[in-house]
């Protein structure tokens, strides 16, 4: 299994030394990873209509991933970059394909895409793209990053986008790995189809067992079991340190491949600290 560590971005807010004293010091224990959540917009939860269940609002920091991991490269030399995950179907196509081919070619080659489709209605409207189409769109949208990483000229029409024998420059070193995430059943089987991996959750393995379980049935289905990863997450602030052991036992006999550490704290040493006891741990 390989262990990687969730940025907390909501927790940590916009202090430039900070992240990056997180970043280096997460390579520096031998991290493989760093993923990062996405939203563009937070909506503000007193309006009508509105989910009081929804994790987050305008109140919470998200910085823009591709510019994040731009500058994340520049100040490190081994760890990976993984959006957990991109809300692709509210972003131009093209201009993804763009930015993480730009991402990949300045950290050599260290950038994977998590994808999927959202929750929140507001950010899709403010956007210009429809939430009703984004699942049918996502899919589209998978195909056609994989021309325009591997092509110099494109010619597609699909139903969402339309590119007339055209292509960027430069191209990624390789293809981009794409990996989906989501709960929903639709997902799962979407991404043992599309994806290199499915960006699950987490919590207790006992419980998310069923849904595991019909991930890797739909992957058996499609031929694809052999080669997607599962990602999984571990929250200190849920799972003490003294369970930390047989949660990632209980993961590995679900055939989890990777593992993010969201660690909490009240200062960048708390964070700091829970992943290097979690790093001697598990001999990263």
């Amino acid at each position: 299994m390989k262990f990687g560590v969730v940025y907390p971005q909501t927790q940590f807010g916009a202090d430039p030394v900070e992240m990056r004293d997180f970043a280096q010091a997460a390579e520096g224990m031998g991290y493989h990873h760093i993923l990062v959540y996405d939203h563009v917009l937070g909506a503000n939860p007193d309006r009508e209509g509105w989910d009081s269940g929804r994790p987050y609002t305008y109140t919470d920091t998200f910085h823009e991933p591709f510019t994040l991991f731009s500058w994340m490269a520049a100040l490190t030399e081994r760890i990976g970059f993984m959006t957990g995950v991109l809300i692709l179907p509210q972003r131009q196509t093209a201009l993804v394909a763009k930015q993480a081919a730009q991402v990949d070619i300045l950290s050599g080659g260290r950038f994977r895409m998590g994808i999927g489709v959202g929750w929140n209605a507001v950010e899709y409207n403010s956007l210009g793209y429809d939430f009703s189409t984004r699942g049918a769109r996502c899919e589209e949208q998978i195909a056609l990053l994989r021309q325009l990483w591997t092509r110099e000229l494109v010619d597609f029409t699909g139903q969402f986008d339309r590119i007339d024998d055209a292509g960027i420059n430069p191209l990624p070193s390789a293809p981009i790995p794409i990996w989906i995430g989501g709960t929903a059943d639709v997902v799962l089987e979407r991404a043992a189809r599309l994806s290199d991996g499915w960006v699950a959750h987490g919590g207790p393995a006992a419980a998310a067992r069923p849904t595991i379980e019909k991930f890797w049935s739909y992957a058996e289905d499609c031929g694809s079991a052999d080669r997607v990863g599962l990602h999984i997450r571990l929250v200190t602030e849920r799972t003490p340190e003294a369970e930390w052991d047989a949660y990632v036992r209980d993961w590995q006999a679900l055939g989890a491949t990777e593992l993010a550490v969201y660690p909490h704290g009240e200062r960048l040493d708390d964070y700091l600290e829970r992943l290097r006891r979690f790093a001697e741990q598990f001999e990263i």
